[in-house]
């Protein structure tokens, strides 16, 4: 026989575990009461006051925020139609511009020298006429012959003629475009004058540019060779197959000044609030309504362009692709700017508007509508004052009451009389199902409930796999005493017996599963993880064991018989959790470790002895409690192995 003794002391009635060498675990009984919230002692009419202001205050916080960011609204949606109106300005004019170029293109007898030349002199000259937008149309080819129709700086066909030596140029000089003349009247030549000069078309950067990309291309801004003005060309790929040989690579092309896009930027500030520039890819001005005249040079942004130019730079919001909407600050002025880009020429069209201008008028509105609010506010908060009195102290009250029972805390719920008729119902209602709740939790195990629902696992079918210790207790000779017994108080003393294992049980951290007629079904480790379970089912069967005979000298006393109870103890792997039907559940455990937890106390029984732990428990213990090994393997029912166990001393 091998003892393991921790030095229980000498125990007469009751031991008293706590006071022996064995270092306890902490017990899991009833948790200690919370501590009381300290309030702060006022009059309820005074917390109505404080909270109804509160309300108000946000309220009217919340109007106010709201209808500034209407009037905000409403000035940037005003801002925005002038912005929008010229940037669809803007870009029906380039939309003009690459019509007529790609009409030019798509001409058939298309060639700038040859049998179609004059053909060709024909039609772009029709087609400048048509289109006030350009100032000038051409087509060349990649022989250096150009033919070219412009209006500025004198209307007139020009003839380029690339030689080995000198570039050969022909100027035909025709009627003004106005004049008020039949169609061949109008393309009459008046003079003609040839020069030489260096002019290449095939070095130009809208020639290079457009047979390198083979696509439509707008130019970078650069100054006009004939009208040396500042603008941008426009220029598209062609390709010609003519009788006379090879296909011919050709590029058409058409000009536009700056000088029109100043007319259209200058539509902005027409009615006297705010201005609007274009500037192009490299953050260069090409237009500004903010000053006179038309531009000759590129020039960076200044002033209140170049300020909110390097507010753009600084947010990262300069030369993007998405339209954007903001405000800044310039000299003490708070300004609302919309941008938005021109996709194919990659140019950024800019607005700006003073914000006291928009909305100068619109804020004072607000603000005398503001002081409307607060008097209106003022006089609700009066009445309010004298109706929350009837509602505010009640349904405190009846709060902490559902929130009791939500814990399924359900003993001694105090009433709340109300004369409010709505919350007489609530407390009426709220009484009803603490009494219903109450007579539900004798049959529902209430503590594993709210450990279930604590640790957020579904309240459905479902199971895991566990370690968990198993506890099965019987009550010795239990037949014959229930005969021997009336009812009554055969009933009376297993309640008292229940009552008080269950709260060993609980104490040491034990959920009750299940009551087996006499006997109980006890585990430690579910459904929540518990450290050294099986210490504590071997410290709270001990305990079972030191009450009971304080509970047997009782009932000796009283002549009634003695329960002595036989408990078996296994540790394993188990599937616990929630099994049922969908509409009936009970938390359990299932597995050959319960069944072998079982077979282990009935064994009790054969062996004569009252407490029995298998080899897998007797090794949680780590030799913390005496116990004695049975040096028989024992055969358990319905198991082919023996097994080995271990008694569990009492003091």
């Amino acid at each position: 026989m091998n003892m393991n003794s921790s030095g229980f002391p000498d125990v007469a009635g009751k031991p008293s575990f706590e006071s022996t060498g064995v270092r306890m675990p902490p017990a899991a009984g009833p948790e200690a009461p919370p501590r009381r919230s300290r309030h702060f002692r006022v009059d309820v009419g005074t917390i109505v006051s404080a909270v109804a202001l509160a309300q108000s205050l946000l309220l009217v916080s919340l109007g106010y925020w709201g209808s500034q960011r209407l009037v905000s609204n409403i000035g940037t949606s005003a801002h925005r139609a002038n912005h929008d109106r010229i940037e669809d300005k803007v870009l029906a004019f380039l939309a003009k511009a690459e019509s007529v170029v790609g009409a030019i293109g798509s001409a058939p007898s298309l060639s700038p020298a040859g049998e179609y030349a004059d053909r060709t002199a024909e039609l772009l000259w029709t087609l400048l006429q048509q289109s006030p937008e350009l100032d000038s149309v051409y087509v060349a080819n990649e022989s250096g012959q150009m033919l070219m129709a412009l209006r500025y700086p004198v209307p007139a066909i020009r003839h380029i003629a690339l030689g080995a030596a000198f570039t050969t140029e022909t100027w035909q000089y025709k009627r003004p475009l106005g004049a008020e003349l039949d169609a061949q009247q109008r393309f009459a030549t008046q003079r003609i004058e040839s020069f030489r000069s260096s002019y290449d078309p095939t070095r130009r950067g809208w020639f290079q540019q457009a047979s390198k990309m083979q696509g439509p291309i707008w130019t970078q801004p650069y100054v006009f060779a004939a009208a040396q003005e500042l603008g941008v060309t426009y220029a598209l790929p062609s390709e010609r197959r003519y009788t006379e040989g090879s296909p011919k690579a050709l590029v058409v092309a058409g000009d536009v000044s700056l000088g029109r896009l100043s007319e259209f930027v200058r539509l902005f500030s027409s009615n006297g609030y705010g201005n609007s520039a274009l500037l192009s890819a490299d953050n260069k001005v090409l237009a500004r309504s903010d000053q006179p005249g038309v531009l000759h040079k590129l020039e960076p942004p200044t002033g209140v362009l170049g300020a909110l130019h390097a507010h753009m730079v600084a947010d990262g919001t300069a030369g993007g692709g998405n339209d954007s909407t903001f405000s800044f600050d310039f000299d003490g002025r708070r300004y609302l700017v919309q941008t938005s880009l021109i996709p194919a020429t990659g140019w950024e069209l800019v607005s700006w508007v003073p914000e006291d201008m928009v909305l100068g008028d619109l804020r004072r509105a607000v603000l005398w509508g503001l002081l409307l609010a607060l008097v209106f506010l003022a006089l609700a908060l009066f009445m309010s004052l004298k109706l929350s009195k009837l509602v505010t102290s009640p349904v405190e009250n009846l709060s902490r009451i559902a929130r009791r029972i939500g814990l399924l805390e359900l003993d001694n719920l105090p009433r709340e009389p109300s004369r409010v008729l709505e919350i007489q119902h609530l407390d009426q209602a709220l009484d009803d199902s603490a009494r219903s709740l109450k007579a539900f939790s004798k049959f529902v195990p209430v503590d594993v409930i709210n450990q279930l629902v604590a640790e957020g696992h579904s309240l459905a079918p479902n199971g895991a796999s566990r370690r968990v210790t198993v506890m099965f207790t019987d009550v010795e000779g239990f037949t014959s005493i229930s005969e021997s017994l009336p009812i009554d108080v055969l009933v009376g003393m297993l309640t008292e017996y229940f009552n008080l294992a269950t709260g060993v049980f609980a104490r040491y951290g034990g959920v009750v599963d299940k009551f087996i007629g006499d006997g109980i079904m006890v585990l430690w480790g579910a459904p929540a993880d518990m450290k050294d379970a099986e210490y504590r089912a071997c410290l709270a069967a001990l305990q079972l064991h030191a009450q009971m005979n304080e509970l047997n000298r009782k009932w000796h006393a009283k002549g009634l018989p003695e329960f002595r109870t036989r408990i078996g103890i296994h540790t394993g792997v188990v599937i616990a959790g929630v099994l049922g039907s969908n509409d009936r559940l009970s938390y359990t455990a299932f597995g050959d470790v319960i069944n072998v937890a079982s077979r282990i106390e009935g064994i009790n029984k054969q062996l004569g002895t009252q407490t029995l732990v298998s080899e897998d428990t007797f090794a949680g213990l780590k030799g913390r409690l005496r116990t004695r090994r049975i040096e028989e393997l024992v055969e358990l029912r319905g198991r082919q192995t023996r097994m080995v166990l271990h008694e569990l001393m009492t003091p």
